[in-house]
């Protein structure tokens, strides 16, 4: 009798454990962001922050490709993660990085929002004696432009083609090689210029005036209105902006810096639980406080910038809280 009562509860410790493990295990969140020093890192993270005070926990997994990111969080396979509104229509068109994928139309329809914000801009940077004080002086040199597999490289080479006509591999040597590599080959003196997008004040690329000087190359004032050049403004995710440049010490590039701006949003996919993101929603809009002191460029990030350039439709438990809070959610992005 003794033993059976022993047996008997050791089972039930044994299941209790089980249960406890299951339970545990269940509330942890997957997901996946760029690299440490990015603003969409920076962003991912205050989100995750502030989402764990609310129980929902999210393990983030950082310097990742975000087009892989995207792909792997239509499928289910992770729950949260940085996207790109202009490859969502890359995704959707099955076009680029995307067109040997077969599902992919499919699978960009898993995709969901929660929050948009304004990430930065593009920073054409070159050193102090590299000799390239203005952008025709690219010409028959070498520029870092991007990861291999991400749209960024693509991007920067689109703008300097606006500017230059010149063309990657026949006018100058793009380069494409990790975030933290191109910093390190800028640094090092093997490439000629970085373009990089950052956020505005980026410490990453004031490190550069640190030890001496740099130049940010301006969008010509000639250029901005170009049919080209408004078409990449009018991208997905894409659009002018303008910043003073003496924000960098060792800048210089006098006065107004006009510059390709960026922005991004905090994504889900439909199989997240609407009472799960609700409450990461919910979390992050009251703690924005927290939020504001994380990084200088996200005290730009207010509930009046809630839906910049979300391109899918909200996750509805995002939507719950925004009803709630009386945010107007504009109907091409309410689910």
């Amino acid at each position: 009798m003794i033993r059976f009562k022993k047996h008997a509860l050791l089972a039930c410790i044994a299941a209790t454990a089980t249960f406890i493990s299951t339970t545990s295990a269940a509330e942890i969140y997957k997901g996946e962001t760029a690299g440490v020093g990015d603003p969409v890192h920076a962003m991912f993270v205050a989100f995750s922050n502030q989402a764990g005070k609310a129980d929902v926990e999210i393990q983030v997994n950082a310097g990742q490709t975000l087009t892989k990111s995207m792909l792997k969080g239509a499928r289910g396979e992770i729950d949260f993660f940085s996207t790109v509104p202009s490859l969502m229509t890359l995704m959707a068109g099955q076009k680029r990085m995307y067109e040997n994928i077969a599902d992919a139309p499919e699978l960009a329809k898993n995709i969901r929002a929660i929050l948009g914000f304004k990430a930065g801009a593009y920073h054409p940077v070159t050193l102090a004696g590299s000799g390239i004080e203005d952008w025709a002086d690219i010409k028959g040199k070498t520029v870092f432009t991007g990861p291999p597999a991400g749209s960024a490289s693509a991007t920067s080479e689109a703008l300097i083609k606006i500017i230059t006509g010149y063309v990657a591999g026949d006018d100058y040597k793009a380069v494409r090689l990790s975030w933290g590599e191109g910093y390190a080959a800028l640094a090092d003196g093997k490439i000629d210029m970085m373009v990089r997008p950052a956020e505005v004040g980026s410490a990453n690329i004031e490190r550069f005036g640190l030890s001496g000087e740099f130049r940010l190359l301006s969008i010509p004032e000639d250029k901005v209105n170009s049919d080209d050049m408004q078409q990449l403004f009018g991208r997905p995710g894409r659009g002018m902006l303008q910043f003073a440049g003496d924000v960098y010490k060792g800048q210089l590039t006098e006065g107004e810096i006009t510059a390709l701006g960026f922005t991004q949003f905090v994504g889900t996919h439909a199989g997240v639980s609407d009472d799960v993101v609700y409450a990461a929603t919910k979390s992050f809009w009251e703690n924005l406080d927290e939020v504001h002191a994380t990084a200088f460029f996200l005290q730009a990030v207010t509930p009046e910038t809630a839906f910049t350039s979300i391109n899918v439709p909200l996750h509805p438990g995002a939507a719950r809280y925004y009803d709630e809070a009386g945010i107007a959610i504009p109907d091409a992005i309410r689910p």
